[in-house]
């Protein structure tokens, strides 16, 4: 059982009888399958709480404290938060106002009523993946460097890349403020005045793809975030959102400890 299976009371036990609700019901509140259905999915041990196969009907879960699972995959409680991915575009500040009257993240999320946090920064000339939500830890989580959640870049930088700097890159780089090595490096596409490379790293530092880039003598011209962690942009538009997926939503807690 990994750490973030832990019920945080420090126990790994549902909840007694008489507190809670039942297993089946919490896992159709979040959108599971019907109440049935998930009462056959308990049956055919497919359902773990805190770690533990639970093949009996009837046990008690409190869905915002315990971990549930269906088939290994982390199941959130019944959303009482928002959660959002915004396709950021180019041009708009990371922030929800801006005193200087610039289009912000806000203007992409009007029609929510509820006060949202963003999850972390993008560059104003830099467009792509900004998740955003209610949940104020979260949201802190997602942000803190500890949890060090991957986040995939795609850069379209001037000149020809070669494979000796695409190695370079993946051996890592020393920057101003200390080293930087990335998870993963690879080469799309390059020409004779430009080249198209994708990098996963952990980092957040400021401006960190554009200057690894700079490092290496091939400075950026579009900078796009694609994914964070499980999240992808996939086919959503730039200037779009949409809410995450119960699938997303349990694997980013499991990947920050909640």
């Amino acid at each position: 059982m990994s750490e973030h299976d832990r019920e945080p009371s420090g126990t790994n036990q549902p909840q007694e009888q008489n507190e809670g609700i039942r297993l089946q019901k919490a896992l159709a509140q979040a959108g599971v399958a019907s109440r049935r259905a998930c009462e056959v999915m308990i049956e055919e041990g497919r359902v773990e709480v805190n770690g533990q196969v639970i093949m009996e009907q009837g046990v008690r879960v409190d869905p915002a404290r315990d971990v549930i699972r269906v088939d290994g995959s982390r199941i959130p409680p019944a959303r009482h938060h928002l959660y959002f991915v915004l396709n950021k575009p180019r041009g708009v500040v990371s922030t929800l106002e801006d005193p200087e009257g610039r289009l912000t993240l806000k203007d992409y999320m009007d029609r929510q009523k509820e006060r949202l946090f963003h999850v972390g920064r993008l560059d104003t000339d830099t467009e792509g993946l900004i998740l955003l939500t209610n949940d104020g830890e979260f949201a802190h989580r997602l942000a803190h460097p500890s949890y060090e959640v991957s986040k995939t870049y795609l850069a379209e930088v001037e000149g020809k890349l070669d494979m000796k700097v695409v190695e370079r890159i993946e051996k890592g780089l020393r920057l101003e403020d200390g080293p930087v090595k990335p998870d993963r490096v690879k080469l799309i596409d390059a020409t004779e005045t430009k080249s198209l490379i994708r990098i996963t790293l952990h980092e957040g530092r400021n401006r960190i793809v554009r200057r690894m880039m700079d490092a290496v003598g091939h400075p950026v011209r579009r900078l796009s975030r694609i994914s964070i962690g499980p999240v992808r942009l996939g086919n959503l538009r730039v200037g779009e959102s949409r809410h995450l997926t119960r699938e997303e939503i349990g694997e980013l807690m499991d990947l920050v400890g909640m």
